[in-house]
């Protein structure tokens, strides 16, 4: 048995990457409307996709924004209310680790597409 010390980071891994398209499967924004995932936060286990969960943002008069006012942004959500959208299916779907070739491939658990 392996015992590691209290100072061995690791890297946290999520199951979706920048770029990836993806369905929300909880919450206001639920559909199967395939988006894309704009940013991920990995160390809060959240990410950022696009056109869920808007807020407003108010900002201030600057050179850049002479008149200011009130900007809609994307606000993080947390990464399991996301599923990996697979064009095979037309939906989410749940993803396993997969060794291919020496590497590591998301696969999708129902219908076999691999991600990577």
């Amino acid at each position: 048995m392996l015992f590691f010390k209290e100072t061995d980071e690791r890297r946290p891994s999520m199951h979706v990457r920048k770029g990836d398209k993806v369905v929300v499967s909880s919450g206001q924004y639920r559909s199967n409307e395939p988006r894309e995932v704009l940013k991920v936060i990995v160390a809060a286990g959240r990410i950022i996709v696009q056109g869920v969960n808007l807020r407003w943002k108010h900002q201030k008069r600057s050179q850049q924004n002479p008149k200011g006012g009130r900007v809609q942004l994307e606000m993080p959500i947390a990464s399991s209310k996301v599923l990996l959208y697979s064009a095979k299916l037309k939906c989410g779907t749940r993803t396993k680790i997969k060794l291919v070739a020496g590497k590591r491939v998301r696969v999708g658990i129902k219908c076999g597409t691999q991600f990577d």
